[in-house]
C-alpha cells in the first residue's frame, strides 16, 4: 500500500512541475527553429526578389518608350 502511494504523490508532482516545464521547453524549442527561414524559404524569396526586379526594370523601360512615344500619356484618364 506504501508503494502506490508513493507512485500517486510522484505522479502528481510529474504532472503538475515537469510536464508543464517540459511542455514549454518544447513549444520555445519549436518556436525558436521555425522563427528563421529554412533554404527552400530563402531560395524562393531570392527567385521572388529577381522577378521583382526584372519586372520593375521592364516598367521603367516601358515608360520611357510611352515618355518618347506619346509624351502626355501620364496625365490620360
Amino acid at each position: 500500500m506504501i508503494g502506490g502511494g508513493v507512485f500517486l504523490v510522484l505522479a502528481v508532482l510529474f504532472l503538475t512541475i515537469v510536464a508543464p516545464i517540459w511542455i514549454i521547453f518544447h513549444y520555445l524549442t519549436r518556436w525558436r527553429t521555425s522563427r528563421s527561414l529554412s533554404a527552400e524559404d530563402e531560395r524562393m524569396l531570392a527567385e521572388m526578389w529577381d522577378s521583382a526586379q526584372r519586372i520593375e526594370n521592364r516598367v521603367t523601360s516601358l515608360e520611357k518608350i510611352l515618355d518618347a512615344e506619346a509624351p502626355g500619356w501620364r496625365t490620360r484618364s
